[in-house]
Parts: C-alpha cells; sequence; structure tokens
C-alpha cells in the first residue's frame, strides 16, 4: 500500500517536475520574456535589425556571447560578442548613456547618487520596468561589500530606458530595446553570465594623468582607479575577458 501510495504521489508531481525544470531552460526564458508586452515590441520593431548588425560582424546572434562595457566620463555604452565561451571579442555597437548623476569615483553607500565602477554581471532581467526595460547589476559585488559603508551599500543598479537616472545607466526607449533583446538571446543561447565592467573613463595614458590629477589629494580613489585599469588594460590588449577576482582587501585581482 505504501508503494502504491508512493507512486500514485510520484504521478501527481511529474508536472510540476516539469514545470520547474523547465522554467530555468534557456529557451523557455526567451519564451517566457517574449509573452510581455515591451519585449515582445522590442523583438516586433528591433530583432532583424539587430540580426543584421551581429551579422555584419561575422556573428550569429542565436549563438552570441556578450559583454557589456560602461564609460562614465564619455557617456558611452558599448555591447561586444564573440561566439564562444572563450575568444576575442568583437565591438556590436556604441550607444549614448542619455542621463547620469554623481561623478567620477565608485559607489560606495546607498543614495550617493553614483554610478558604479567596476566588475559587474547582469543579474537580473526586468521586463516590465518602470523605466521601460531594465537590466540588473550586480552592485553590490565582494569588492564594494568590502570597500563600501557597511550596512548601507544601497542596490537596484540598472541599465534602463526612459532616460532618466539616479545612480544607473539609462539609454533611450528605443536603444534599450535591443541591448535588453541582445542580452535575452544571449541568454537563451545558454550563456549563464553577462560581464559588464563599468569604468569612469577610457583608462588609457592620457586620461588616467588627468583624472589623477584632478584626484591628486584623493590617494584612495587613486589607487582604486590604478586597480581596476588593469581590468581596462587587460581587455584593450587582447580582446580576451580576464578572469577576475577579489582580494581579502577588496581590490580585484586579474588573471
Amino acid at each position: 500500500m505504501k508503494n502504491k501510495t508512493r507512486s500514485f504521489f510520484s504521478i501527481l508531481l511529474l508536472p510540476f517536475t516539469f514545470l520547474i525544470c523547465t522554467s530555468f531552460m534557456p529557451d523557455n526564458f526567451k519564451t517566457q520574456q517574449q509573452k510581455f508586452p515591451r519585449v515582445k515590441t522590442a523583438y516586433t520593431e528591433k530583432e532583424t535589425t539587430v540580426k543584421e548588425l551581429f551579422s555584419s560582424k561575422g556573428i550569429a546572434l542565436s549563438s552570441a556571447r556578450i559583454f557589456i562595457r560602461a564609460f562614465k566620463k564619455e557617456k558611452e555604452l558599448e555591447v561586444w560578442a564573440n561566439s564562444s565561451a572563450k575568444g576575442k571579442y568583437t565591438l556590436i555597437k556604441t550607444y549614448e548613456i542619455c542621463a547620469s548623476s554623481g561623478g567620477l569615483g565608485p559607489k560606495r553607500k546607498q543614495s550617493d547618487g553614483q554610478v558604479p565602477e567596476g566588475f559587474y554581471e547582469i543579474d537580473r532581467f526586468n521586463p516590465s520596468s518602470n523605466f521601460y526595460l531594465s537590466l540588473g547589476v550586480s552592485y553590490p559585488n565582494a569588492s564594494d561589500r568590502i570597500l563600501g559603508e557597511k550596512g548601507n551599500l544601497g542596490g537596484d543598479i540598472f541599465i534602463h530606458g526612459n532616460c532618466v537616472t539616479i545612480g544607473c545607466m539609462p539609454l533611450t526607449d528605443d536603444k534599450i530595446k535591443e541591448v535588453y533583446l541582445m542580452a535575452v538571446e544571449a541568454k537563451a543561447s545558454g550563456q549563464e553570465k553577462i560581464p559588464v565592467h563599468i569604468f569612469p573613463c577610457r583608462m588609457n595614458e592620457m586620461n588616467m594623468n588627468v583624472i589623477e590629477n584632478e584626484f591628486k589629494d584623493d590617494h584612495k580613489q587613486i589607487s582604486f582607479w590604478k586597480n581596476i585599469q588593469k581590468g581596462f588594460e587587460a581587455f584593450e590588449t587582447n580582446k580576451e575577458l580576464p578572469e577576475i577576482s577579489v582580494g581579502k582587501s577588496g581590490e580585484y585581482l586579474f588573471k
């Protein structure tokens, strides 16, 4: 009787097990996203354009892995892509960050108006955002938790539409459709982590001299910038993403 009861409940649980498993499958993620009106509109208006954009770079959108890089001073957000887990990335498109808050320097506490600086990932997709479409950035990360104000770090940093911001990286609604669609496609093709690197500026020698002179009395900030510059240079040199970890003092380590 016990075996029969167990079998009966096992049969009942099968549909629920299927639903739980398929809800985490990449293809199902894309299907679920397209049920939301704004994502559906993004695909209707932008899918052909984005496919052609990737194709012009020799990369198929359906199998692409993407990487997002942002520069606060230049107000630019770049989308890079390749076709494999490892290998060189190609610049797909540069977008204007159409509004900003705070200044150069990392985010260290809640309500400081700062856009974070450092190395993150996309950790959320919001197809019904108050700011049209939103991609969550994984602030605070391990470095922020060490270097920021304990218990008051804040959060909810996004790449989003609507062209307004306090601490985020907004694009126009028209452009966020493209970036959001790219991110959905990358996740649907199996990319579990979409890296997001945020810098105060393009950290070449000339720009570093400028910001170091401007912030010459802020040794802590300059030290932080010299640290993240290594990550900028690693990608600039090879167009490959370095392996990044965080040391005990909150510094980034690159391999």
